[in-house]
């Protein structure tokens, strides 16, 4: 379930769309020559299965893909047996509606360490995924899930952390966020070597049709002593995002990626521009 090729797009609506909904945010992506768009249900999932639906037909009529990134507030190492169990259930629910929108991969966030150290989170994680995905499977289904690389040190999302979450697992993947893989390392990780090294281990653990089967997020970005502090536009940050693009390239990753800069549109057409160059 690879999409064959490079994809690029905005998390959300554009900012430029006139209207603030999901379909005139499809037509706008495109209008902007872009072709993909993340369903953010970041803050709760609100589409309905109509809307959703509707989401299928335009976006496939106009070659856009979609993915979904589910809401923040999941914690699956929450002290709180009722958070751990709403967060598996926030999973579900945003891959259920983004299949039925026809999106291809759903991102989470696993939630904060806690009382857990890092091995025993990822187990934890680990485990809760994998029921996931079998949750997932008995409902028919198929759409990628996964966890994400975070920012935070105080989160769950080491590189190496992800990849043990999702390996041997079905229709499971990580999602590569480069800007917060730079955030986690303090800056140390901004560069083509620091960049290929991502890209080696990911290959290396996981095989290279995951370099194929890639959903990658973008942005500028601003941290401090424990990491991500907010995302910034590209201009406004030190993250080499064109050396990021430049590997991307050289390792010939296919899939989907998404700005998630706060202008949103401006920094996707810098990226698309920037796979696009020769050279």
């Amino acid at each position: 379930m690879g999409l064959g090729g490079v994809y690029v797009g905005t998390a959300g609506i554009p900012n430029s769309a006139k209207r603030k909904n999901t379909v005139d945010g499809i037509r706008r992506v495109a209008e902007l020559g872009l072709n993909a768009m993340e369903l953010e249900f970041v803050r709760g999932i609100s589409l309905s299965r109509e809307a959703a639906a509707k989401a299928r037909e335009v976006s496939r009529e106009l070659g856009v893909v979609l993915t979904a990134h589910a809401p923040y507030y999941i914690n699956l190492l929450s002290d709180k047996e009722e958070v751990r169990r709403a967060s598996v259930e926030r999973i579900v629910e945003s891959a259920k509606v983004a299949y039925i929108a026809g999106a291809w991969s759903v991102v989470f966030h696993p939630g904060y360490y806690g009382r857990y150290g890092p091995r025993e989170a990822v187990k934890i994680v680990r485990e809760t995924l994998e029921r996931v995905a079998e949750t997932l499977k008995s409902m028919g289904v198929r759409i990628w899930v996964r966890p994400e690389t975070m920012g935070g040190l105080a989160e769950v999302g080491s590189l190496e952390e992800v990849l043990s979450i999702v390996e041997g697992l079905d229709m499971a993947l990580p999602a590569i966020d480069f800007a917060h893989i730079y955030a986690r390392s303090i800056g140390r990780v901004n560069d083509p070597d620091g960049f290929r090294r991502v890209l080696e281990e990911v290959e290396r653990r996981l095989g290279g049709e995951a370099l194929r089967n890639s959903h990658v997020h973008m942005s500028g970005m601003e941290f401090g002593e424990r990491g991500e502090r907010a995302h910034r536009n590209f201009d406004e940050s030190e993250f080499n995002w064109r050396a990021a693009v430049e590997v991307l390239k050289e390792f010939g990753v296919e899939g989907v990626v998404i700005s998630e800069s706060p202008n949103l549109e401006d920094d996707a057409l810098k990226i698309l521009g920037a796979l696009r160059a020769s050279g």
